[in-house]
């Protein structure tokens, strides 16, 4: 199994995101934003988090013209898997490769804490390993988090079970940690095969962190 790690200018998690899918048993070989084609064995593309182009003009607004993104583009219009991690979630937000927009914090503040979220919808290849209302834990880290979707965009989420995962508490309870619409946390797109989180899950790989949560969902991330 081999990952496509995603690394534009300003991209801080890649060799972090790198360690945790070779623990999970991939081999990562990270590309470059000014990269035009994916290695040919590419099984999975991830877009990391970090601070792609300085967070300059919006999140993900510079990122999404890399020239490596027509190449992500292009792999996902043809069924390919991409999961994304914060910054990654707002560039793929921004390539339109996932429905929605991604607004500041309601605080206006800047949050590194762990959470608490919860499986919304297992019906995917992403999430297959864990059952629905499942309580996973694992940190963020962001400014601009607020996931927002028109009325219309979230019936269309739900009816669809788009909505992967939401932030809750400790006991499962719906909890809004950002301003998020109806506390969303990770989406999928229609065809489920693009996937991306706020939380860290690279930053919940090991015990001597933040706990296991996120491996295991970067496991099943691999799952085919």
């Amino acid at each position: 199994m081999t990952v496509s790690i995603l690394l534009f200018p300003g991209s801080n998690c890649e060799r972090d995101t790198a360690r945790a899918f070779e623990r999970a048993g991939a081999k990562s070989v990270i590309v470059r934003h000014d990269e035009r084609d994916l290695p040919s064995k590419t099984d999975l593309v991830v877009i990391p988090g970090g601070f792609s182009y300085g967070d300059y003009l919006r999140c993900g607004a510079i990122a999404k013209f890399a020239p490596i993104m027509n190449a992500v583009a292009s792999f996902a219009k043809s069924g390919g898997k991409v999961f994304g991690i914060c910054n990654g979630f707002q560039i793929l937000l921004e390539a339109r490769l996932l429905p929605g927009a991604m607004l500041r914090n309601e605080n206006q503040r800047f949050i590194s804490r762990d959470v608490h979220i919860k499986v919304a919808s297992a019906k995917n290849l992403f999430l297959s390993k864990f059952k629905e209302s499942q309580i996973l834990s694992m940190p963020i880290a962001h400014a601009e988090g607020a996931y927002y979707i028109d009325s219309n965009g979230l019936k269309e989420l739900y009816d669809n079970d788009q909505v992967a995962l939401t932030y809750c508490d400790a006991d499962g309870a719906k909890a809004n940690v950002n301003g998020s619409i109806d506390s969303i946390a990770g989406v999928l797109n229609k065809e489920k095969n693009v996937f991306a989180l706020m939380p860290h899950p690279e930053r919940a790989a090991s015990a001597f962190s933040a706990g296991n949560d996120g491996l295991a969902l970067i496991k099943n991330a691999l799952e085919f």
